[in-house]
């Protein structure tokens, strides 16, 4: 049975409560991040406490511990569960008040951590990518704050299940792809152009997506950020996606 941390306790993920008034169950008033572990070693860990802490001070929610503090749960619920490739989840709400939609006064932050061991991806899959279909894109406009609410993302990523593929990359009213319902889209073009669309409230800027454009300023490849459309992705050299929210489905 793994171990959890809920609200400054660690215990067997059987007991971890939290009430039915909290904010992040009744409004989905809350934010999230989710970071790799790979071979014991957490990746892009301090890139995803900074979205974390943004995604907070977006939405106006407290900060729930320090950083310093923050890391050290993370580190000890690894260690708990034995996770040498896995995951750990962790959520903040806004907290536990009575069911009224403005912020209440006081309210203490709620913070829940979980980990688990997960597969890497088989080489069949390396080599030989994955099916994607494309849906309407029909999110809210803050995509770039990385919200509990998640519920068009799951249709999306269900219609893609229904259709035999892995993602299904969302499409705005003008034709163009914004990002997939758990990954980042990128095309590299018959001119050998790697492309992605620009950081803006349209998509969650993915901490795999800015680690793919530091590696191509490094190597020195050709990159620009703009939007493109379904047809140019099909014509595309390549079409790729970076994976925000790894998964061992």
């Amino acid at each position: 049975m793994r171990t959890v941390y809920v609200n400054g306790v660690f215990c067997p993920e059987d007991e971890g409560r939290i009430s039915i008034f909290d904010r992040g169950f009744l409004f989905a008033d809350g934010v999230y991040e989710v970071v790799l572990v790979q071979n014991g070693v957490m990746v892009d860990e301090m890139p995803h406490l900074d979205r974390l802490d943004r995604s907070l001070d977006e939405l106006r929610i407290a900060h729930p511990m320090s950083r310093g503090a923050l890391r050290s749960v993370m580190r000890e619920l690894v260690r708990l569960n034995r996770i040498r490739n896995g995951l750990v989840y962790m959520q903040v709400t806004r907290g536990v008040a009575k069911r009224d939609h403005p912020f209440p006064k006081n309210a203490k932050p709620s913070i829940v951590l979980t980990a688990k061991r997960i597969s890497m991806p088989s080489q069949e899959t390396v080599e030989n990518g994955v099916k994607v279909i494309t849906i309407r894109d029909i999110r809210w406009e803050r995509c770039d704050i990385k919200s509990v609410s998640l519920l068009p993302n799951i249709l999306g990523k269900q219609e893609a299940r229904d259709n035999g593929a892995f993602e299904a990359w969302q499409v705005d009213a003008d034709g163009n792809v914004t990002e997939g319902t758990s990954s980042n889209a990128w095309i590299v073009t018959q001119d050998g152009e790697l492309v992605t669309r620009p950081a803006t409230n349209d998509i969650l800027n993915g901490i795999t997506r800015l680690s793919i454009l530091k590696l191509a300023e490094r190597q020195g490849l050709k990159y620009v950020e703009r939007a493109f459309s379904v047809d140019e992705a099909k014509k595309a050299e390549v079409t790729m996606e970076a994976e925000e929210e790894q998964s061992s489905k």
